[in-house]
């Protein structure tokens, strides 16, 4: 058998129905009739000179041959799109992809926006708003502002920042001359946020109650899916929310929202600003981080206001 290497559109084809373990579905992927795919397949096989797949009836498997492929040509194929994607970004010179929380997003960067905007008209911005963790390579990803625990895969970016997040009671001035007092405060209609409710140990208001040596009381009230949801039904004075003090910088600025409270829980999530190693020397990359720098910079410094007491060191229920 040669080394010469088989034409790259069998290699395609064969990688697309070892992952689909279906010569339908992997000709529905590459967009070809599935009589096309099962020749360029047997055009594969004549080449290696032995059958790379078990056709049984109404489902494929790989023969010890095709499984000794299949690692290899997956990872080949990723490795060549991760190549593409990262020369497409070079001709792109001075777009920028950005993914952070919706809440993040909407609160904290897209007011500030305009000044970035104004000093860099020569980058593209561009904004991928979820709360799903994306892949930079796969995704297109430049530079991520994810909020939570560090995953494994991070030990190989470039951490350009990590902030430190904290949470609070935070209201409307006029509901806090209605509960002056965190026992007071056992009275007032609670907002909840559901997507912290994976914190532990937790940050939420029965941790913040026990913190102040008031018992918790019956967790009733509405609850959102989004911070930043919270935060507007709280300015709103639909209640009072557990407030983030990044999210909520522009509304304790302007006084639409008050933090009366002394205590503050830390909780061990916090935001981490994070790119691809190396390219952070990219320019559209580095004034964007020099900008979030500046910006962090420039916040007042909420959370000297309070007394911040670590998640951990709440006692337990």
């Amino acid at each position: 058998m040669s080394d010469r290497l088989p034409p790259l559109t069998a290699l395609r084809a064969f990688d697309a129905a070892a992952r689909h373990m279906s010569f339908r579905d992997a000709a529905a992927e590459l967009n070809v009739t599935p009589a096309a795919l099962s020749f360029q397949i047997k055009q594969l096989e004549e080449h290696y000179g032995a059958p790379l797949f078990n056709r049984l009836n109404r489902r494929i498997t790989l023969t010890e041959a095709g499984q000794a492929l299949a690692p290899g040509t997956a990872n080949a194929f990723a490795a060549l799109s991760e190549a593409w994607r990262a020369a497409r970004r070079v001709r792109e010179s001075g777009m920028l992809t950005v993914t952070a929380g919706p809440a993040i997003t909407a609160r904290w960067l897209a007011p500030r926006l305009f000044a970035f905007a104004r000093d860099h008209p020569e980058v593209e911005l561009r904004f991928a708003a979820t709360l799903r963790i994306l892949d930079f390579a796969r995704d297109d990803i430049d530079v991520a502002i994810r909020f939570g625990l560090p995953g494994p895969e991070e030990a190989k970016l470039h951490k350009a920042m990590d902030i430190r997040e904290w949470v609070t009671p935070m209201m409307t001035p006029a509901l806090a001359r209605d509960y002056p007092t965190p026992d007071a405060l056992r009275d007032a209609p609670l907002i909840h946020q559901d997507d912290t409710a994976w914190m532990r140990p937790p940050a939420d208001w029965p941790a913040w109650f026990r913190a102040n040596g008031v018992t918790p009381p019956a967790m009733h009230g509405p609850h959102f899916s989004q911070a930043d949801h919270a935060m507007d039904a709280a300015q709103a004075g639909a209640g009072v929310v557990l407030g983030r003090g990044s999210l909520a910088d522009l509304a304790l600025r302007q006084g639409a929202l008050v933090a009366p409270f002394s205590i503050a829980l830390v909780p061990n999530a916090h935001f981490r600003v994070l790119c691809p190693e190396g390219a952070q020397a990219r320019p559209e990359v580095r004034a964007f981080l020099d900008w979030l720098a500046e910006q962090v910079a420039a916040m007042p410094d909420h959370a000297a206001d309070h007394d911040l007491i670590d998640a951990a060191d709440v006692p337990a229920p």
